[in-house]
């Protein structure tokens, strides 16, 4: 892990700010939790087969469980001796022209080895005895309609990998093989800070010089919230305020994302207060559209990640760092990532990265398309509505042609 580390003042490729955030994720711990509580949760143990599954050989429809070699050996006329449901011990049978009647999910008596559902065969009756009666020109093969005992997973095979987002497949596998608890990532304490003296709340009346605050909001609906401790605040521009608020959230929070007074403006105190509580500064300025003016540093245990206050500034870094960092903190193998191609031709001129917002869809091919909306600047909140991500255009070119692929960060 990389950590009081020297880093070079000047701005850094989208590249660089990605590897020195992967590099020094500050891991979750682990704690136990009710399996069926736990959708959402990061899965931190292996969970394992405690038996083969399934565990015997399971009948898979309704109707006769027979022997393959006395259908083999001509018998077409069997006389059902039994009836077993699921959830029964096996039946018997003494003779091979005898059947038995079974359902679905029941156990294969050990004296069967087929299951001929009833659309197969008729029915009759004859001094108080039921016959099954098959046709000659029935096609059967041995173990039809079975699902044989230990044919999906052996005894102690690996269902469930650490590192794995839990959903309903997962409670489901886990409760099935005995698991009322299970082991996962702690859910990291999160705190969303807002600055800026021109920030209101929603429901007050902004002067001619204000605005509401919103980019706390849309951060706070886009963590998972299963997965994740959420606290928002606000930071007025005044310095002493500032240190003394960010002194408590440090030693309470393992990840701090501030919104705003991160540039080099006179009320932008945020870089010299975290310098000043100890944060180490990993790098301050990004080569990227929007969201230069951002920062990244960390303590021993608490990552702070400050972004630019503007609104598509805010949402874009939020989905292109803090998000991956996010999953990484908890244990994911691997954070979830696709390509969109440009529907159209498109011209960037500064040497920058762009995040570009766009409406990706899926065309008849299932290729994903970007239709771009460049907007009025990162301070055109509205023109987000318009599109459903990012994509990532390479600081290296000016140029991209349609039919390119290029990452695509969804921000819905």
């Amino acid at each position: 892990m990389v950590y009081l580390q020297e880093i070079n003042n000047s701005m850094i490729s989208v590249a660089e700010a990605q590897k020195i955030i992967q590099d020094n994720v500050i891991l979750s711990g682990e704690e136990t939790y009710l399996t069926t509580q736990s959708k959402g949760r990061i899965l931190a143990e292996n969970i394992k087969a405690d038996r083969p599954l399934p565990p015997f050989d399971r009948v898979m429809m309704d109707g006769i469980a027979l022997s393959f070699e006395a259908w083999k050996s001509g018998i077409r006329r069997f006389e059902i001796v039994a009836t077993q449901f699921a959830g029964e011990v096996a039946q018997t049978s003494k003779k091979p022209t005898d059947a038995i009647e079974i359902m679905t999910g029941a156990i294969c008596p050990d004296t069967a080895d087929v299951i001929v559902p009833y659309e197969e065969f008729k029915i009759e009756e004859e001094n108080a005895q039921r016959w099954a009666v098959l046709s000659d020109d029935l096609s059967i093969q041995a173990f039809q309609n079975l699902h044989r005992l230990g044919s999906d997973h052996l005894a102690g095979e690996t269902l469930l990998e650490t590192g794995i987002e839990i959903g309903v497949p997962e409670i489901a596998i886990a409760v099935s093989v005995g698991k009322s608890e299970v082991l996962v990532k702690k859910t990291p304490k999160i705190a969303l800070i807002s600055t800026g003296n021109e920030l209101v709340e929603i429901n007050e009346t902004p002067l001619p010089f204000q605005i509401r605050k919103s980019n706390v909001y849309a951060l706070e609906v886009a963590l998972p919230q299963t997965s994740t401790q959420v606290s928002s605040f606000h930071l007025p521009d005044n310095r002493k305020v500032i240190y003394d608020t960010l002194e408590k959230i440090l030693a309470e929070f393992d990840l701090v994302v501030l919104s705003g007074g991160v540039s080099k403006g006179k009320a932008d105190y945020v870089p010299e207060v975290l310098a000043e509580l100890g944060v180490e500064k990993l790098f301050h300025t990004v080569k990227q559209r929007p969201g230069k003016p951002f920062w990244f540093g960390r303590t021993a245990k608490t990552a702070v990640f400050a972004l630019p206050g503007n609104p598509v500034s805010t949402v874009a870094g939020f989905y292109r760092y803090v998000k991956p960092y996010l999953y990484a903190m908890q244990g994911l193998k691997t954070v979830p990532s696709q390509y969109a191609k440009l529907a159209q031709d498109y011209v960037f001129e500064p040497t920058l990265t762009l995040l570009l917002t766009v409406q990706a869809t899926h065309n008849t091919k299932g290729e994903l398309i970007a239709q771009p909306f460049a907007g009025k600047g990162s301070g055109d909140y509205a023109n987000l509505r318009q599109g459903n991500g990012f994509l990532e255009l390479p600081e290296e070119r000016t140029h991209f042609k349609a039919g390119e692929a290029f990452p695509f960060w969804s921000y819905r």
